[in-house]
């Protein structure tokens, strides 16, 4: 947990935004995988650990704006669960921890939400993602889970504290990002033709643990990295393959890292690999360039799209200028993801809030619509303090081919017979994390190789 002091000042700031009513904060429970007794790993909610910072399954909190006062709902363990958990910090003492003097049992949560709402008190509450929470709101307000209203006001007050971090945050994520540099070197190191992807996965979890830190999202570690969320880990690398490694960590307090990397199975990128990945690379770093308070990240994002779309017309595979093949959306062809997103306490931060809220704004909202924009995560001006990723990618999708080149999609700025020749190439991605400064931006962690020249350079030198 971070100091007494962070938590309290934290929660001040939210009373103060949010001017009156009951906030509330539900934590996460354990969730089963086939039987009570066998739940998943625990998670606790990002929102709750961030104002009160306690890691404990089936935990509720007030913020009673009204009264001043904070409340934390909790049963303590009893002989039976102790004599089966052993004896465990109690719930008293985490609260006292985070600055909070009044804890009561989990069931009076439900009687002082009816006496709110018998007195006609505003009761906010963020939405609910876990279907128990959704069941347990349910039940404390009395109504049907379709029913159940989010409170934007606290939404919105909770995204403008979390967005910008703190320097101990910051902190928190550096050690992540550290973590997952280590397993991206490893899985460098490691991979050679023969192997199956998930001795990769299997190898950087074990070096993960080692640091007293677990996967922040499940890895992406493939040699088809066209299939964007790709969970399968059952294929062997060959010759000619490329291993698209998206992964990190995050800390013991629940900070992310989220990088992403492409390299050869081979000792050297073939001439097509090369000349697909300098594409990519050429987005990431211009991309970086463009960080600082003030840009609109989907500005960032459109400049990738035109720098790809040039990459792609010298290759051949587009045509025309880029400018106006990203302006008619040819370059979603290839482009089909988002160039980043915001990262803190989630991997995608505070997705769970509202990408409309998180990401955009009222003045400038989402494109929902439009393929290849639709899935740009952030497209909101930066702030100092904001922690967010940087990720284009070019991805050869052969059904995506298939469907264009079928309507003739297009074809002005495509030509179908080049394609053809990268139609089973699979994709590239390149992904570091930064800070918004003063003035520009903060590579996070103490950096990690990206060049073809400092990929091939390390597999000659390190590869076991």
């Amino acid at each position: 947990m971070f100091s007494t002091e962070t938590y309290q000042n934290r929660r001040k700031t939210l009373q103060q935004n949010v001017k009156e009513g009951v906030i509330l904060l539900l934590g996460n429970s354990e969730s089963p995988i086939n039987f009570e007794d066998n739940p998943y790993p625990f998670r606790q909610d990002s929102s709750f650990l961030y104002y009160f910072g306690i890691q404990e399954p089936k935990l509720a909190a007030i913020i009673d704006v009204d009264q001043e006062k904070t409340i934390v709902f909790g049963d303590e363990l009893n002989i039976d669960q102790i004599v089966w958990m052993g004896i465990q910090e109690t719930i008293q003492a985490k609260a006292e921890k985070a600055g909070v003097t009044e804890t009561r049992g989990f069931s009076e949560l439900e009687e002082y939400l009816k006496k709110a709402k018998n007195q006609e008190r505003k009761i906010h509450f963020l939405p609910p993602y876990q279907p128990g929470n959704k069941m347990l709101l349910s039940k404390l307000l009395k109504t049907s889970i379709d029913s159940l209203e989010p409170s934007v006001e606290l939404i919105k007050a909770i995204i403008s504290q979390r967005e910008i971090k703190e320097e101990q945050e910051v902190e928190q994520i550096q050690q992540a990002v550290n973590i997952s540099n280590q397993m991206h070197l490893l899985a460098m190191q490691m991979a050679k033709s023969g192997m199956k992807e998930f001795e990769l996965v299997s190898a950087i979890q074990k070096l993960a643990n080692d640091h007293h830190a677990r996967f922040s999202y499940q890895p992406i570690i493939t040699k088809d990295g066209q299939i964007l969320h790709n969970h399968y880990y059952g294929n062997t690398l060959k010759s000619g393959d490329m291993v698209l490694n998206d992964s990190g960590v995050e800390t013991a307090m629940g900070y992310a890292g989220d990088l992403t990397r492409t390299f050869p199975v081979d000792a050297k990128f073939t001439a097509k690999q090369k000349a697909v990945y300098n594409i990519v690379h050429r987005a990431f770093k211009e991309s970086q360039s463009l960080l600082k308070p003030g840009v609109a990240f989907k500005e960032v994002h459109r400049s990738a799209a035109v720098l790809i779309a040039q990459g792609l017309i010298d290759l051949g595979v587009m045509k025309g200028t880029a400018e106006e093949a990203v302006h008619h959306n040819a370059h979603t062809l290839f482009f089909q993801t988002g160039l980043g997103h915001m990262m803190g306490l989630d991997v995608h931060d505070m997705e769970d809030l509202g990408e409309e809220y998180v990401g955009y704004t009222e003045d400038d909202p989402k494109d929902t619509k439009t393929f290849g924009w639709k899935s740009l995560r952030l497209g909101k001006s930066l702030k100092k303090g904001f922690v967010l990723t940087v990720e284009p990618g070019i991805y050869f999708i052969p059904q995506l081919i298939d469907m264009w080149q079928a309507e003739n999609r297009l074809k002005d700025f495509i030509d179908y017979e080049e394609l053809s020749k990268y139609r089973n190439f699979g994709g590239i991605r390149i992904e570091d994390n930064f800070l918004i400064t003063d003035e520009g931006h903060q590579l996070l962690g103490d950096g990690l190789i990206s060049s073809v020249d400092e990929i091939e350079d390390f597999r000659a030198k390190h590869l076991i």
